[in-house]
Order: C-alpha cells, then structure tokens, then sequence
C-alpha cells in the first residue's frame, strides 16, 4: 500500500534521512520508532506530502506522491502530532469544514455521524473545540483523518499529552480502526507500538535500524544478558567474570547483601557463558548466589538498537 523508495531529506549539510527504504502492506500497521530527531516525523511528513524529499520515491497505492500528488493524498487520513483544530468552531462544524476541503462524496451527514460514532465523540458533536478536553481533541483529531474513509491513516503520536485513562481509550480506538486500514503511527509509548502494530521500523539517525515483527524484535539478544550476584570482594568478583571467554561487558549493580554484589554480565550473540561463570567463581573462592538470564523487553531492544543502553 505504501512503498518507500531509497528516502533522503537534506538540510545543508545535515542528513535527517539517509536512503530510507520500507514497504507496508495492505491492512498492515507498522510502527516507527526513534529517539527524537530520529526522522520519524519527516517520513511521515514526505508520505504526506507535506515535505518533499532531497532523494527518494513514495507511493501510495501505485501513485508517486510527487508526480500525481492529488490521487495519493486522496488515499491518506493525516494526524500530526498537534491535532490540526480550530478552537473557536463546534464539533460539528469543524468536521464538515474538513468535508467540504476533501471534497468528499459520501452522503455528508450520515458519513460524519458515521465517524463520530467509530471515534467515540458523538456526544460532544455540538461543543466548541476549545471547551474540549485533550482526549475528545485528539479522538477530533483522528475523526478528521478518517473524513472520506481514506484507505491509509497516518497518525503521528497519537497519544502525546493523555492522561493514563486517555491513552488506553486511544490505543483502544486505533485497535479497531486497524480492522479497516492500512496504518503508519509513530510513537514515544513503547508498549503502545509493541500491542498495536505488526510491524516495527526502528530509526536511528536517519538510517533503519531494524524492521521485524514486535514478536522477532523481542528476541534480539535475547539471553545474553546476565544477572549474577557472587559472594567476595567486588574487584575480585569483577576480574573474574570480565576475564571468560565470550563476555561482551560487566556492570557491577553495587552491593545487594552482605558481602556480595550485583553484576550485568553481557554476553556475546550466541555464547552460553552460564557454566563457566559458575567453574571460575569457584576456582577463586567466591560463591556464586545466582546466575538468570534478563527477559528482553521491547524499551531494552530500542535503547540498544539506538546505542543508548
């Protein structure tokens, strides 16, 4: 449904994207993720056609945003990140203001009423926008980008600035709108992409640093970080564990009882290290307390993948 092709975005002599190349498919909902400046709001702003690129294609649906930009918006529904509203108009008025510049062919008020229903806003129809809270703004937000039932919904941080309830209703929304579209989102809330979407794209400065399923991306590295906590005298503890074969790094955690200490033990991909912490540790009189492996999480996965860990 859309394909990005070799994307660039150049500012003078600063690179935001560097051939960025990704596909979603029909009904797919991919997520991106990145630190800020990452470029995740320049993607979705080029997809859009709101930006245009230094290199690089998008199409959406078979048209290239920039050779036929008329038909490819037409396929998209857009939220950027501040909803664009107007606070001084109702509800109402506001959504058919958004009609009439789409020039939509639905039956107008029974699409609109159509919408309101989907994003639970039915009930705040005749309030102006300003009298609002910032959940009904952001569910007004999403309702505009669904006005002429786009095939394709882009929605860039759907839930900044929502309180906790307000998330959930959110995320809760975009669960049942992934029923009927093709969606791109992005977000900072890690279990949000993690629950919502198929697929994950992981940017880091400008460039993809991992595109898989949220299920593949948990198992990045997974079991090989330790936890071990050894009795003995820390240096000692320390030298013998950054001393065996395969061990990538040691973090000593600080002392967690008496006489013993705390250490994360990053292992090499692929390296099963457990035996031989227990044998050294022996042979240098320290005892070892407890060795588990660390559970990957999808935060432990982005901050590694953004070299932040």
């Amino acid at each position: 449904m859309i394909q990005v092709r070799e994307l660039v975005k150049q500012y003078g002599n600063k690179k935001v994207l560097d051939h960025v190349s990704f596909e979603i498919g029909k009904g797919e909902v991919l997520g991106l993720l990145g630190k800020n400046g990452a470029g995740k709001s320049t993607i979705m702003n080029i997809i859009t056609g709101n930006l245009t690129a230094t290199e690089g294609t998008v199409a959406v649906d078979g048209y290239d945003i920039a050779e036929k930009p008329l038909t490819a918006k037409s396929k998209i529904g857009y939220l950027p990140e501040l909803p664009p509203v107007y606070p001084e108009m109702s509800v109402n008025n506001y959504l058919r203001f958004v009609y009439d510049l789409k020039r939509c062919r639905l039956t107008r008020d029974n699409h609109i009423k159509e919408v309101c229903e989907q994003t639970g806003i039915s009930e705040v129809r005749g309030r102006l926008i300003r009298n609002l809270s910032k959940g009904y703004r952001q569910r007004l937000g999403i309702a505009q980008a669904m006005i002429g039932n786009p095939d394709v919904l882009i929605l860039d941080e759907p839930t900044v600035g929502l309180d906790p309830q307000q998330v959930v209703e959110v995320r809760e929304l975009i669960g049942r709108l992934k029923k009927t579209h093709t969606m791109l989102l992005s977000s900072h809330i890690l279990t949000e992409i993690q629950y919502v979407c198929d697929r994950i794209v992981v940017l880091n400065e400008g460039h993809i640093a991992a595109d898989d399923t949220p299920e593949n991306l948990m198992k990045y590295r997974a079991g090989t970080e330790l936890k071990v906590r050894a009795e003995g005298k820390k240096d000692r503890i320390e030298t013998v564990l950054s001393g065996i074969p395969g061990v990538a790094k040691v973090k000593c955690l600080g002392m967690q009882e008496a006489g013993s200490y705390d250490f994360l033990v990053d292992a090499e991909q692929g390296k099963d290290i457990r035996r031989e912490i227990s044998r050294r540790l022996t042979e240098r009189s320290c005892s070892l307390l407890y060795l588990i492996p660390l559970e990957m999480t999808l935060e432990n996965v982005f901050l590694q993948l953004t070299d932040e860990a």
